[in-house]
């Protein structure tokens, strides 16, 4: 009874140990908080009834054109998103053409980095001493190349290779496509941010008159690119036979197009095994003309595998003395997963050394096959059709 009768007790009867001057100013900050906290939630309100959505009247009907019902209403404000928008716009016009058929081929990522602007001319002056034999080729200067969209400058440089037609052909094979070889490679040096470059490299080499005529020059300008690949900026062509070059010769030629000779062909077959996840691919023979008047010449081939122009890895065959058909009979194996595999494309590189000094090494040809590979995905495509089943097939090597 005497805990109720001390807890009867008014306000007034509290006496709180602070002066006059403490209780105002703890009146006047408590006041203060108020009206602070006040006005952030008129501003809430304000800002929820100035940004609430407001449907337009085409969003008030369904898709199927009838009146949406009234009771959803929706509180996330709806912008619209030109990206997404444009993906679909482009997603529907791809599905349009391939619905149109088989027939209609979309352009790769690689034919579209393929495609230079060829412009500009090279100089150059040609000339063979029929007394010592030797053909003499002077890089002077270019003019008027391409300069790069980024950086607005261009390193140019210039690839210089021999080929060798052969012999003329029996008039039953003038139908198939003559071999080249490579006899000689050379390169100039590079003049750093100048798009009319003079050189002045001079190259030489020991060459039989009657070589002479089967003797095409071919001149690669190139753009040096130190963290990839060198831009390839076009080519000069010029065909011995056509010329008389017992005199010194100058010539202007403009820069056309680049296209890639055919040196050799490759035999190889692939097999996937998918419980192992293992790709097989065999090289079998190598067929390719030996350069004349050379011997103790020896060819091997390096197989890469490459995942969205990166290269996964790598195995090299043994090396082979050079014949007109060089037999490896050699498996590399590589151990891919299934997602890779269907990505994933194969190079086959085959180098040219001397039998006598291994450590020197050309590049003989190329060929690349496997996804977006439009000339050479019959047999990638075979293989994957065939699971478990080798499957052979003669590639065209390229340079």
């Amino acid at each position: 009874m005497n805990f109720l009768a001390t807890m009867d007790l008014s306000i007034g009867d509290l006496h709180m140990p602070f002066t006059e001057e403490v209780k105002y100013c703890i009146l006047g900050i408590s006041a203060t908080l108020f009206l602070i906290a006040l006005s952030i939630l008129v501003w809430q309100l304000y800002r929820y009834r100035s940004y609430a959505p407001r449907k337009p009247l085409d969003e008030l009907l369904s898709s199927d054109g009838k009146p949406a019902k009234s009771g959803v209403f929706h509180t996330e404000t709806q912008r619209p998103n030109f990206k997404v928008e444009k993906l679909h716009e482009e997603a529907r016009r791809l599905s349009n053409c391939l619905s149109m058929g088989s027939h209609v081929e979309l352009p790769s990522l690689e034919d579209q980095q393929e495609e230079v602007m060829v412009q500009g001319s090279l100089r150059f002056s040609l000339y063979y001493d029929q007394l010592q034999s030797r053909l003499v080729v002077t890089l002077l200067e270019a003019w008027g190349l391409p300069v790069r969209d980024f950086s607005r400058s261009v390193d140019p440089f210039v690839r210089v290779r021999l080929l060798w037609a052969g012999q003329e052909k029996e008039k039953e094979e003038q139908s198939s496509p003559s071999l080249q070889c490579v006899l000689h490679e050379w390169q100039s040096h590079l003049v750093k941010d100048s798009s009319s470059p003079t050189f002045g490299d001079q190259f030489s080499c020991s060459l039989e008159e009657d070589d002479v005529p089967h003797i095409t020059i071919r001149f690669e300008v190139k753009d040096f690119d130190k963290f990839s690949r060198h831009r390839i900026l076009g080519e000069v062509r010029v065909h011995l036979c056509d010329m008389e070059i017992s005199y010194p010769l100058e010539v202007l030629k403009d820069l056309q197009a680049p296209q890639k000779d055919l040196v050799g062909e490759v035999l190889l077959f692939m097999k996937y095994l998918p419980t192992l996840q293992r790709l097989e691919v065999g090289l079998l023979k190598i067929r390719a003309p030996p350069q004349p008047r050379q011997k103790n010449q020896a060819l091997y081939a390096k197989i890469s595998v490459l995942c969205n122009q990166f290269k996964l890895r790598h195995q090299k065959s043994t090396v082979k003395t050079w014949w007109k058909v060089t037999v490896f009979n050699e498996v590399m194996m590589f151990t891919l997963p299934d997602p890779q595999i269907r990505e994933c494309c194969i190079v086959v590189s085959v180098y040219e050394i001397p039998a006598a000094k291994k450590s020197s090494k050309r590049l003989f040809g190329q060929v690349t096959f496997g996804k977006g590979k439009s000339s050479e995905d019959e047999h990638w495509s075979l293989m994957m059709r065939s699971i478990r089943q080798p499957i052979a097939k003669w590639h065209q090597l390229l340079i």
